[in-house]
């Protein structure tokens, strides 16, 4: 179940790349396009924190074999339940070959009236 538009969690698809993204975002985190220039998106983009970052290469163990990899994106509630898991990109690797995967979590404080903690 989506977030109602104006309310923390909500999502539209960005006009650029067609990704689902955060209803509040001022530039688009898949493809970096800008989707808005005012002030306030602006001040809120300063107040972005990363509090997750993550970097690994991986090669192939030695020989002449080719070898295919999967990256999975897996998130999980508090509870340990499953809330999203997504095949983010494929592909094989030569022997001489390697690849660098990145992730990275951005996190910014939801504003507005609904953004409220309710007691």
């Amino acid at each position: 179940m989506s977030a109602r538009p104006g309310t923390p969690g909500a999502t539209r698809t960005c006009p650029h790349c067609k990704a689902t993204i955060l209803d509040s975002a001022s530039v688009c985190p898949a493809c970096r396009g800008h989707l808005r220039y005012d002030d306030a998106a602006v001040a809120r983009a300063k107040t972005a924190i990363q509090p997750l970052q993550i970097e690994g290469t991986i090669t192939p163990p030695p020989g002449d074999a080719i070898f295919e990899y999967s990256m999975v994106l897996s998130i999980r509630n508090a509870r340990g339940e499953e809330v999203v898991r997504q095949v983010v990109g494929v592909g094989a690797l030569q022997p001489d070959e390697q690849r660098t995967f990145s992730v990275q979590v951005e996190m910014t404080e939801a504003t507005g009236a609904k953004a409220r903690r309710k007691h």
